[in-house]
């Protein structure tokens, strides 16, 4: 089975904190999934494969390492875009493809409407970036198009997740790690009468994590 890794850094916990908050305003909540992005990051390429080199200092040579494998990164369309730029930040040679999915509110499942890709794999290393692991199908479907398409390696990197979502892509995808901030409790049931929230969100989550970046619903 691949790791499962659920944050417990101080950092991460507060501004987990801050964006759950329904308060917090669009450009806020921007800065804080690409913050909460960097700190993830940091453990998600934790065992990327690096070589000896040597530069010279004022001083004197030295021994160093650089990466030794190339890195993609596929935000699932629109809510996956606002965590890229912090991994830009760390691995500005990092290439950027989109698939755009989107969930039937009916049925929950994924439905592809956008694909990027280039035509042969390009990298060792994938991360897919999605904030919210939800029922999982989003992540599940991302998987499947990327293992056909010929990725070797592939990571998720997600900020709130559901057990449900979780378990769905271990089945599926046992050798995909996972990084969350957070690991809530369960997803919203069928609702049952008129007022109840929609069915497969995140509780307690966020909300929309889409809207609430780029400000829309």
């Amino acid at each position: 089975m691949a790791e499962l890794y659920i944050a417990n850094h101080p950092l991460i916990l507060h501004k987990v904190t801050l964006l759950r908050d329904q308060n917090t305003e669009s450009h806020k909540f921007r800065a804080l999934v690409r913050e909460i992005t960097i700190l993830l990051a940091y453990e998600a390429t934790r065992d990327l494969a690096v070589k000896p080199v040597k530069v010279q200092t004022p001083l004197a040579e030295a021994n160093g390492f650089e990466l030794r494998e190339r890195i993609g990164l596929v935000p699932i369309l629109r809510a996956g875009l606002g965590m890229v730029n912090g991994i830009w930040e760390l691995m500005p040679q990092a290439e950027v493809w989109h698939i755009g999915l989107y969930r039937d509110e009916r049925t929950l499942k994924p439905v592809e409407y956008y694909n990027k890709l280039p035509v042969d794999p390009t990298v060792q290393v994938v991360l897919i970036l999605d904030p919210m692991l939800a029922t999982g199908g989003s992540a599940v479907a991302t998987v499947d198009i990327l293992k056909r398409w010929g990725a070797q390696r592939i990571k998720y990197m997600g900020i709130i997740g559901a057990p449900e979502g979780v378990e769905l892509l271990q089945k599926t995808h046992p050798d995909v790690d996972i990084y969350l901030a957070a690991l809530d409790d369960h997803l919203t049931p069928e609702p049952q009468k008129p007022g109840d929230p929609p069915a497969g969100f995140i509780v307690p989550g966020l909300g929309d994590a889409g809207d609430r970046q780029f400000g829309t619903g």
